[in-house]
């Protein structure tokens, strides 16, 4: 077991729902194709799939992010080296390349 734990967020949970919609609105096609052919052509209804993931994303964006959970905190990044403010440029080193 994990002891990560897992956000629970109305956005996050539509979120997860996106592969199962992909995965039942690809079957759904296919069968349509499988059924009836012609125009249920997989050529012709692939925008169904992305109106299927604009859908989720839309819903996923609008949805209250009350009690999220962020599982991956970013990091601060280090801070620069610190350099005497009169010190002269130094040259790049190549260390022994070329010789």
């Amino acid at each position: 077991m994990s002891a990560q734990l897992r956000c629970r967020c109305q956005s996050c949970t539509i979120r997860g729902l996106m592969g199962p919609a992909i995965l039942i609105t690809l079957g759904v096609l296919f069968l349509l194709h499988q059924v009836r052919g012609g125009p249920f052509d997989f050529g012709n209804t692939w925008p169904v799939l992305l109106l299927v993931i604009g859908l989720l994303l839309l819903a996923s964006s609008m949805a209250p992010r009350e009690g999220h959970i962020d599982t991956n905190p970013r990091t601060p990044a280090p801070p620069p080296p610190s350099v005497p403010p009169n010190a002269p440029p130094q040259p790049p080193s190549y260390g022994s390349q070329g010789q």
